[in-house]
């Protein structure tokens, strides 16, 4: 078999976007397309001219807060004052819910990156005279909630030609829309670095649109003007910004906000207008983030104790576990034992849970099959919450287990190697080669290698807790190191197979490359 060099790496990548339709920023779709978005404009350029109250409603994940942070800061550039609503996890839960409708009393509520399934909701701002608009990307219910218009183009009579965007997208969709309407001059690019963000953090496809979208945005946070991005830069100082700088370092900031706390705290930080103001939310949220990675590392234990290795899916639940937290848990349950994973908060005889899956299966399909036990949910493919009484958890998981009993072979999919990976090949050139091809995401996998029969010549345990793998390796004569995060397990075998990522590392100035083992076989 040959191996992986330079000349085929980039073979491999570059045929990965061959056939983009939206290569160039100028070739996206135009917002004309999206069902009801006409309606939409037409109905915020009449409340905007007769001076009524607008009241924007979020949600408190990324996607969530950068969708608000793009509605404020649009609407600041009209130079529109207008009102928003990010709902707190623990006081309201998620989206558009009775409990925010009792805070509006007035005028036009746009809901962003949310409201698809707000049925109850939308029929008591109904009742209270208040037009509802709904932008969102979730996957659509059976039943719409009454609303003047949905621009979402998950629903089955929407034509715009790309369905897998997140809600941030859908937010500046309809910016660009009502900017048509109002006949304004804003520079819709000028909100890329922020779509860049959301998108990832939402792990939405890395194909087509987004592709596109995260390519540009990636370059826009690099010389944002906003103070938050700024701030972010000088943290960072790289010199340029790849797809994981997101996925790692930036949306787990953002996202502790709404996890353990209040997620006005990062929109406060995205909207900053000033360097101290940026400094000190940034300040906050590091805290609040190491906060949730104690939390969950405590969290992540017991779901492991109470898993059972035979069962198709992971279904386990807890005294108070902490709700902001059960999402990164199920994830992580996911990706150990590889198959789906359902995480529960138990809480006054109600279960609140996450679901989370890398699987050739759609989690909110698995879940409708037991709709007739839960008080709600919502989600898409391979993220999902919902909630029920506690006395029925039993029940559910036995549901679950039984809709994937002859699906035992999608329930995980494994990452796809490019091939054997020739290690003296790899330089600062071969690098370059797998950065020029960022951003990398789902369907569009960063590359990785597989290496055979290299030899184990030492290995270490590194980090504040000993809890990551060093190991310094030789293939066919070649020595280098290669780490293994958050893995401590030392019993190996002398020769090894093992799948890994390469990596640019940047330090002190000097740049190498960095092996990350994905796996060992």
């Amino acid at each position: 078999m040959s191996k992986i060099t330079k000349n085929r790496l980039f073979e491999i990548l570059s045929a990965r976007h061959v056939d983009n339709p939206y290569s160039r920023l100028a070739d996206i779709p135009s917002p004309n397309n999206f069902k009801d978005i006409k309606k939409a404009s037409t109905r915020i350029k009449e409340a905007v001219l007769n001076n009524e109250t607008i009241t924007i409603v979020g949600d408190y994940d990324v996607d969530g807060v950068v969708s608000t942070t793009i509605m404020l800061d649009f609407f600041n550039k009209v130079g529109y004052k207008v009102n928003h609503i990010i709902p707190n996890r623990f006081v309201h839960g998620y989206g558009l819910s009775p409990k925010i409708v009792d805070m509006i009393d007035k005028g036009l509520v746009i809901t962003v990156d949310n409201g698809i399934s707000a049925v109850e909701a939308a029929k008591k701002l109904q009742e209270k005279g208040i037009d509802l608009i709904i932008t969102d990307h979730h996957t659509v219910g059976e039943q719409l909630p009454p609303a003047i218009a949905i621009v979402n183009p998950k629903q089955a009579d929407c034509n715009f030609e790309f369905k897998d965007i997140c809600g941030a997208q859908v937010a500046w969709y309809l910016c660009a829309a009502i900017k048509k309407e109002l006949n304004l001059n804003i520079n819709m690019t000028d909100f890329l670095d922020l779509l860049a963000l959301a998108i990832v953090a939402d792990i939405m496809p890395m194909t087509a649109l987004n592709y596109t979208m995260v390519k540009q945005g990636l370059k826009k946070i690099k010389s944002s003007q906003r103070e938050a991005f700024k701030k972010l830069n000088e943290v960072m100082s790289k010199e340029a910004l790849v797809s994981d700088d997101i996925g790692f370092f930036i949306a787990p900031k953002i996202n502790s906000a709404g996890r353990m706390d209040d997620a006005s705290v990062a929109l406060s930080f995205l909207l900053s207008n000033s360097s101290f103001s940026a400094n000190e939310s940034l300040q906050l949220l590091e805290e609040l983030n190491n906060y949730r990675k104690t939390l969950q590392e405590e969290i992540s234990q017991k779901a492991l104790n109470a898993s059972k290795k035979e069962d198709n899916a992971v279904v386990v639940w807890g005294e108070d576990w902490h709700e902001g937290v059960i999402g990164i848990v199920a994830s992580k349950m996911s990706n150990h034992f590889k198959k789906p994973a359902f995480i529960f908060s138990l809480n006054n005889g109600i279960a609140k849970g996450s679901a989370r899956a890398n699987a050739d299966i759609n989690l909110y399909d698995l879940i409708t099959e037991a709709k007739h036990l839960l008080l709600g949910y919502g989600g898409h493919k391979n993220a999902a919450g919902l909630s029920m009484k506690q006395e029925n958890l039993e029940e559910f998981k036995a549901i679950i287990n039984k809709q994937l009993e002859d699906k035992k072979d999608k329930l995980h999919i494994e990452p796809k190697t490019l091939g054997e990976l020739d290690v003296s090949s790899v330089d600062l050139e071969f690098l370059s080669i797998i950065e020029q091809f960022e951003p990398y995401g789902l369907q569009n996998h960063k590359p990785i290698f597989k290496l055979s029969n290299v030899n184990l010549v030492k290995y270490d345990l590194i980090g504040r807790d000993k809890n990551h793998l060093k190991l310094t390796l030789n293939s066919e004569g070649v020595i280098f190191e290669a780490l293994k995060f958050n893995d401590s397990n030392t019993n190996l075998s002398n020769t090894l197979d093992i799948i890994v990522s390469v990596n640019k590392n940047e330090f002190r100035g000097e740049l190498s490359a960095q092996f990350l083992i994905q796996d060992i076989l």
